[in-house]
C-alpha cells in the first residue's frame, strides 16, 4: 500500500468478544511503533423500533500519524437491496491527534450475505471497501481516501 503516513500501511488488530455487546482488543501499528487498546461496547442492541447505539475507543483516522479516536455511534439495518443488506451508521469521533470531534458515518450495500461495499467516512475522508465473507475469514479490498488500495483480512476463532 502506498499510503504517506507511515501508520496507516500495516495494522494488526487482537479483538477478543467478552460479552456478546463487549469487545476488547489490541492494536498494533508496527509503522508508528504504536500500541494501544480497543474498546467496542453496545449500549443498546438494535430492535425494528430503534437503533443501535455503540461506544469505543481505537487509533485516530487513517490518516493521522498518531493518536486515538473515541467514538459513539447509532446503526440500523435499512433492509434490502436485491439479495443482500442494507445498513447504515453515523456518529461523532472525537480525535485527539488534531483534539477535534467528526462527524463519522458509513454505508453497508450488500449483494448478497457473504459479499458487499461498505462507504465510509472517518470526518474528514471518504473510504471504500469492498468485502467478501469465506467461512470464518474475512478479506477485503479497501480504497482509503479513494485513491490509496489496501488489503483487509481477518479470522474469527
Amino acid at each position: 500500500m502506498d499510503h504517506p503516513v507511515q501508520r496507516a500501511r500495516q495494522r494488526y488488530v487482537f479483538n477478543y468478544r467478552v460479552l456478546p455487546t463487549l469487545t476488547l482488543g489490541v492494536e498494533w501499528n508496527p509503522g508508528a511503533d504504536e500500541v494501544g487498546p480497543l474498546v467496542n461496547w453496545v449500549a443498546l442492541t438494535e430492535t425494528d423500533a430503534r437503533p443501535a447505539l455503540m461506544f469505543g475507543t481505537s487509533s485516530d483516522r487513517i490518516g493521522t500519524p498518531e493518536g486515538r479516536a473515541y467514538f459513539a455511534t447509532v446503526s440500523k439495518a435499512l433492509g434490502r437491496i436485491s439479495s443482500g443488506p442494507l445498513a447504515g451508521y453515523v456518529g461523532l469521533s472525537h480525535g485527539t491527534y488534531e483534539d477535534e470531534t467528526l462527524p463519522i458515518g458509513g454505508l453497508t450495500l450488500g449483494f448478497t450475505e457473504d459479499l458487499g461495499v461498505r462507504l465510509i467516512h472517518d470526518g474528514e475522508a471518504l473510504h471504500l471497501a469492498l468485502e467478501a465473507t469465506l467461512g470464518r475469514h474475512d478479506i477485503g479490498l479497501l480504497f482509503i481516501d479513494g485513491e490509496h488500495p489496501g488489503v483487509t483480512w481477518s479470522v474469527m476463532f
